[in-house]
């Protein structure tokens, strides 16, 4: 099948046709990747602002659909790596607490945050990846081998290798303070 032909005619009839057909899709997508229903829909609207700026670059190699996955997967590691990097809490480390805390308290917390995030994204892409997919979102191991399209032993090895990178540097660093 020639996939070009999804995107023939008036842009403005093919991007309604491929939000009214695909704008569910991606925003389920979207969700399971960032757990945030705003977010996901603003990033939806940006997958097809660039779907229609770029609908003439598409060169029909694959289906219009696996192209807005793909463009919907890249803006969400996008936006974890802007966004959410910043709220994490991993390996108890650092806890939420539910009573009143201290100004003081707050800011201590978001330090050791920021520490935490600035070693994760020392990690190579591989491993950064599924630890925030697994611990920031909640994702369990078979969805995060389906968002990444690699064999969930893959992401298990992945998550431990990931975590024996970081246990030391932390607990080193959180004892010294």
């Amino acid at each position: 099948m020639n996939h070009l032909q999804e995107i023939t005619g008036d842009p403005d009839i093919v991007m309604t046709n491929i939000m009214t057909q695909y704008g569910t899709e991606l925003s389920v997508l979207a969700y399971s990747y960032i757990r945030d229903l705003e977010a996901s829909k603003d990033i939806v609207q940006n997958v097809f602002i660039k779907c229609y700026t770029h609908l003439d670059t598409f060169e029909g190699r694959s289906s219009i659909k696996t192209w807005l996955y793909r463009i919907t997967i890249n803006q969400c590691k996008d936006y974890l790596r802007s966004h959410y990097l910043k709220r994490i809490f991993l390996f108890g480390f650092i806890k939420e607490e539910a009573t009143r805390q201290s100004p003081e308290t707050i800011t201590m917390q978001k330090l050791a945050e920021e520490q935490v995030i600035n070693h994760i994204m020392t990690l190579s892409k591989k491993y950064r990846e599924v630890l925030v997919l697994r611990f920031i979102h909640s994702l369990e191991v078979r969805e995060i081998a389906e968002v990444l399209n690699i064999p969930a032993e893959t992401v298990k090895t992945r998550i431990r290798r990931g975590k024996n990178l970081l246990k030391p540097i932390l607990k080193e660093e959180f004892l010294n303070e």
